[in-house]
């Protein structure tokens, strides 16, 4: 006697629901909401500084990131007022330091406002762009809009790449859960599909981020999509070649696919069991050096591979892949398993709850060396786009922990019962599909199909009646099914990180910003500078103050005074700052004498905040003259 599989109650409905608002939700934030934060690689500093004045034309723009960026011909385009690009050449690495940019000028460029806007590749394999001015001799007019010459990612484009980032990552998970499955629990059609169907979803989704890549770093629109000269600058960059070693490696993954669920499935051939023994040996060493070479083209091209200690964190993300794969790949074939209505032992889900249990292990051992590495600290745990969604992450993990453990307890209750029995129609369906095969015609040999067919979905249903009848199994298949739909939001969190920059980097770049905002030290900078220009009368104090000692437009006063303290006046007098570190100068200050030995310079221009060489020239008499160093901090 069998009983019929109970409905969902109102409770589980409004379960699912949650969880497929809340999917909605995450797939929102993945085509949509990512992109503010995809800025991987961040600008530390430029030469010349933003909003700077330089008195002479620099010979080359130079930007510096926090890491690594792959440049194209068109990555540093510099400006004049008037909107005519003056760079001359290719940018180029500085020094061969990837995390440089440089570009040289044109000479004799004209005063004015320059505007530079940079585009480029981060090392993660993310597209940052932005865009800063510079003056020389002064600031003009432009008809240069700083925020319009930045080259921004095509929303269709983006759209399209995230959500074959998100296929790309679910097919790994089916594929090599599925054939994890199929190897060491049980293989049967249900699983095949779900391996075949995660090999051509990986497969599709590789090619489509292949063709993509180029429109999506570069800011063109699905136009472009089939442009060759793109794909062509892509396949030489890293992530192109990552994404090409995707797809080779998934050749061979065919051929294992072809023999796992081919002559390896089939039990009736005449090979002796030390035979099939060695081809198993053979395909688990192949599976695992396809899965580790697929997982590792997600570790040599994005966050794993730039940072602290990427020698460690590529192959720490590489079990990480694989630990996921097997896992939530895994609970997709045993799902569908339960839900075929295929015989399922015992021992088999025995066996995969120990796999799984292991995964989880090597997941949270992982996970945790992974968000020390991208978080850093506390406070960028939650102050940062990717301590939060880290967070998330974690959150679902633990719910899904929480599921799998109501799982393993109907594991544990679950009994080997016998094989369902054959249906009473089965034999009557047989006599007529005979009948109708002895009739002849081609009418007769459909009909004959027709039944043959209804025969086979009647024993299908029989047989998933009296499995259902099992409490045990049906438990299990609803409590597998939870986790399966958390694990779908799970990935899609995970494309979301991939897609944020890192909280270490963040919050360094957020340090970097409230440092440079921060107000200027209280009061001017001033220094005093005694001097001996070794004549009569040749010794004296000046008292240089630079009011307000910040970056930008100063007044700068010089009172000088004899040994004895009284003001003087001096025949000749210079004043001159000098940015050793960034090769500045010396700018000279325009020195106007006022009355009672005082000079005095309105306007005078520094281009940047940092310690500035201040160099004093007094002259008191046609042949007696010192120069004077000291060091200055500016704001």
């Amino acid at each position: 006697m069998t009983t019929p599989t109970a409905l969902p109650t109102p409770t589980a409905r409004r379960v699912l629901s949650v969880l497929g608002t809340l999917l909605a939700a995450l797939l929102c934030a993945l085509g949509l909401g990512a992109t503010p934060a995809s800025a991987h690689a961040a600008l530390t500093s430029t030469d010349p500084a933003n909003g700077s004045v330089v008195q002479t034309a620099p010979q080359r723009i130079t930007l510096r990131f926090s890491e690594g960026v792959m440049l194209n011909a068109d990555s540093i385009r510099v400006l004049d007022p008037g909107g005519e690009r003056v760079e001359q050449g290719g940018p180029e690495h500085v020094d061969g330091k990837s995390d440089s940019a440089a570009v040289a000028l044109r000479a004799g460029l004209a005063r004015g406002t320059y505007t530079v806007a940079w585009q480029a590749v981060s090392a993660d394999s993310h597209p940052v762009a932005g865009a800063f001015t510079f003056s020389i001799g002064a600031p003009s007019k432009t008809t240069v809009k700083a925020t319009a010459t930045v080259t921004e990612v095509d929303p269709a484009v983006e759209v399209l790449y995230d959500a074959g980032r998100y296929a790309a990552y679910a097919g790994f998970v089916l594929l090599v859960g599925g054939c994890v499955f199929a190897g060491v629990c049980r293989s049967s059609r249900s699983v095949q599909r779900i391996a075949v169907g995660g090999w051509i979803t990986l497969f599709a989704s590789t090619a489509a981020l292949l063709l993509l890549r180029g429109a999506y770093t570069s800011g063109k629109g699905t136009g472009d999509v089939l442009d060759l000269a793109l794909l062509g600058d892509v396949l030489a960059t890293k992530p192109g070649a990552a994404l090409l070693s995707r797809l080779l490696l998934l050749s061979a993954a065919a051929v294992f696919l072809a023999v796992l669920f081919g002559s390896y499935a089939r039990e009736d051939d005449d090979r002796t069991r030390g035979e099939r023994r060695d081809v198993a040996y053979g395909l688990g060493i192949g599976g695992t050096v396809v899965a580790v070479g697929l997982a590792a083209t997600w570790a040599m091209a994005e966050h794993a591979s730039v940072g602290i200690q990427a020698w460690l964190a590529m192959p720490v993300d590489v079990v990480h892949l694989v630990a996921v794969a097997v896992w939530l790949g895994g609970l997709a074939a045993l799902l569908a398993a339960l839900r075929s209505g295929e015989p399922l032992k015992r021992a088999a889900v025995v066996r995969f709850s120990r796999l799984a249990f292991a995964s989880v292990c090597a997941l949270v051992a992982t996970g945790l060396y992974q968000s020390w590495r991208q978080v850093g600290s506390w406070d960028a745990l939650t102050g940062t786009s990717y301590g939060r969604w880290l967070l998330v992450k974690a959150g679902l993990v633990i719910v899904l922990v929480g599921v799998a453990y109501f799982s393993r307890r109907w594991t544990a209750r679950l009994t080997d019962g016998p094989e369902p029995k054959r249906t009473k129609s089965a034999k009557p369906a047989a006599q007529k599909v005979t009948a109708a095969a002895k009739g002849g015609g081609a009418d007769s040999a459909e009909r004959a199909a027709q039944l043959a067919r209804q025969r086979a979905a009647l024993e299908k249903a029989a047989g998933k009646r009296e499995r259902d009848a099992d409490e045990n199994r049906s438990g299990l298949r609803r409590s597998v099914g939870a986790e399966a739909a958390v694990a779908v939001v799970l990935l899609a969190v995970t494309t979301v990180l991939t897609g944020t920059q890192p909280g270490r980097a963040e919050a360094e770049q957020q340090r970097a910003a409230s440092g440079a905002a921060a107000p200027a030290a209280t009061g001017p900078a001033e220094a005093r500078i005694p001097y001996d220009t070794g004549g009569t009368n040749g010794r004296g104090t000046a008292r240089i103050t630079l009011d307000p000692g910040r970056s930008g437009r100063n007044t700068l006063d010089v009172a000088v005074t004899d040994a004895a303290g009284r003001p003087v006046d001096v025949p000749e007098l210079e004043v001159s700052f000098t940015e050793k570190a960034k090769e500045i100068g010396p700018l000279r200050a325009t020195l106007e004498r006022r009355p009672g030995g005082r000079w005095q310079a309105t306007g005078f221009q520094l281009p940047m905040a940092g310690e500035w060489q201040l160099s004093l020239t007094v002259r008191t008499s046609d042949i007696d003259q010192v120069t004077e160093i000291k060091n200055v901090k500016i704001n």
